[in-house]
């Protein structure tokens, strides 16, 4: 199986656009320390010919302009992105699909709760649907986005996304945050978590015995964004589990490839010369960077 982090960046990117921060400015500045992210999609191939994105970045184009492997082939028009999983209904996992519109065939796979956010918001119909498929996954059922890539929807501990919280609330909602296992014919085995609120023992049982784990770094400690005064909430409260507890958390399971993906903008990890970067590499982990390749 062949991965490619296409970004590895919560929403926002990093350097967030409106964000001064000494870390985004010195993203700004084209230090090389802080090197730019965009938002979080990772890329998957069992031949490097035919390929599944997992999550529609709104850099999307961006990515695919960086990414060769996902680059049209065949005149007059052609793409070998061949399916798109979206694990959550996110703006950073979904608006990127508004980018694929220009009649190109591939299959989307979401919960029907995903397709439900869709479906309501008109925008979304410029995806012709004589086109582009619309294929309900639910929690642990299997199915295959590409010829011999055999996948599984995790139940992810999660919540809805921030402009659902109005009507949906803040509780977890079924098919709302969704991990993706990905398993060769091999028996290889890669987990993609972007977005987890906790580390259960089906957490735990899920991820044992991974080749690889790109796993929720969006915060490195709960009240971050209180710190960088960049926000009221701590990552829970938005969904997610900070690193320092999915590093203790994680720290005796059977894992090959350690990666955090999804990233935000105040992390101190992305700051290749931090001392928490430092500590998070000690532990074991890698931190996720635009372009990372992982062949298993």
């Amino acid at each position: 199986m062949k991965l490619i982090v296409l970004g590895a960046a919560a929403g926002g990117g990093f350097p967030q656009w409106n964000v001064a921060s000494p870390n985004n400015r010195r993203a700004f500045a084209g230090d090389e320390a802080c090197a730019p992210q965009t938002q979080c999609s990772l890329a998957a191939s069992l031949d490097g010919v035919d390929w599944v994105l997992l999550n529609a970045s709104p850099d999307i184009r961006q990515q695919i302009l960086a990414t060769p492997e996902l680059q049209p082939k065949r005149t007059p028009r052609s793409s070998p992105i061949r399916s798109v999983i979206l694990t959550g209904a996110d703006v950073d996992a979904i608006a990127g699909l508004l980018s694929l519109r220009e009649r190109q065939p591939f299959t989307v796979w979401a919960t029907e709760y995903v397709l439900g956010v869709l479906r309501a918001n008109p925008i979304f119909r410029v995806l012709d649907h004589a086109c582009v498929q619309f294929r309900t996954i639910k929690p642990d059922d299997a199915f295959e986005p590409l010829p011999g890539l055999s996948c599984r929807a995790l139940r992810t501990p999660g919540k809805p996304p921030l402009f659902m919280e109005e009507t949906d609330g803040i509780d977890p909602v079924e098919g709302s945050s969704i991990g993706i296992q990905m398993q060769t014919p091999g028996g290889r085995r890669a987990i993609f978590m972007p977005s987890c609120a906790e580390v259960t023992l089906d957490t735990l049982r899920t991820v044992e015995g991974a080749d690889a784990l790109f796993f929720d770094g969006t915060l490195c400690v709960d009240d971050e964004m209180i710190r960088a005064g960049e926000g009221a909430k701590t990552a829970r409260r938005m969904g997610h589990i900070a690193m320092d507890e999915a590093i203790s958390r994680l720290r005796d399971a059977s894992v090959g490839k350690r990666v955090f993906i999804h990233i935000n903008n105040t992390n101190p990890v992305l700051n290749r010369a931090s001392d928490e970067r430092k500590v998070v590499e000690d532990a074991g982990w890698t931190i996720a960077m635009d372009g990372m390749r992982i062949d298993l």
